[in-house]
């Protein structure tokens, strides 16, 4: 009796270790998912609503969330935003800061396979793409709470808006001024047109406060957050 429980403890033993073993091999961890994952919207904002700390901080909140979900140290994460020019200084298109592509979720489905796919009708940008940093589906239009504004301040061409109306809240450092321009990350809005279906240039932030703090973006659908993109 003693040496046939002993060999059912040990049958069971290897039963179990060859069941995590094929559990493992069959799917994939959420951290090799994302050593793959070139682009991402960012499950949260850095609190402080279109201030962002200028293209470096949110160039460093986009470089935080993927470190945090396991990318690589090795990637040049960009936020996907453009300014105006102010000060003598020149205008930045959103465009050009983020690399040649292709871009993939952290499913490793592929959003885009350049900049021009990118900014026309046959990129893979939809509610079930536009993935966070953690691979989860953005709340959109019809849940709660709606959070599918992504802040861009870009044309739908993916460049900057003209020196003068503010679109991007003082550059991406005020949280008090001006307004910035965002899009559906849903692809989705109250009317049936082109800026409700665009991801990157839909409509002017608007709020009690003006535009530009986080209670303003909230109130219209959104959260303070970003679209990134791995620029290398």
């Amino acid at each position: 009796m003693i040496r046939i429980e002993r060999t059912v403890t040990i049958s069971g033993l290897a039963l179990a270790k060859a069941v995590f073993v094929m559990a493992l091999l069959a799917t994939p961890s959420a951290q090799a998912q994302s050593a793959d994952m070139t682009f991402f919207v960012t499950s949260n904002g850095p609190g402080k609503g279109a201030d962002l700390g200028g293209l470096e901080g949110a160039d460093a909140h986009c470089a935080r969330l993927a470190q945090g979900a396991g990318a690589p140290s090795g990637k040049t994460w960009r936020a996907y935003l453009s300014t105006q020019a102010v000060d003598g200084k020149p205008a930045v298109n959103a465009k050009d800061r983020i690399g040649k592509g292709p871009w993939q979720n952290a499913k490793g489905a592929v959003i885009a396979k350049d900049v021009a796919e990118l900014h026309g009708s046959a990129n893979n940008l939809t509610k079930q793409t536009a993935l966070s940093e953690k691979g989860e589906v953005i709340n959109g239009r019809g849940d709660t709470p709606n959070r599918h504004d992504i802040l861009t301040g870009t044309q739908p061409d993916g460049t900057a808006f003209a020196a003068g109306d503010d679109k991007t809240c003082k550059n991406w450092t005020s949280s008090t001024q001006g307004a910035a321009m965002v899009g559906h990350a849903d692809r989705q809005g109250l009317r049936d047109d082109e800026p409700s279906k665009s991801w990157n240039s839909s409509h002017p932030s608007r709020g009690p406060d003006g535009g530009c703090s986080q209670a303003d973006l909230k109130s219209t659908g959104g959260d303070g957050l970003l679209y990134c993109f791995a620029a290398n």
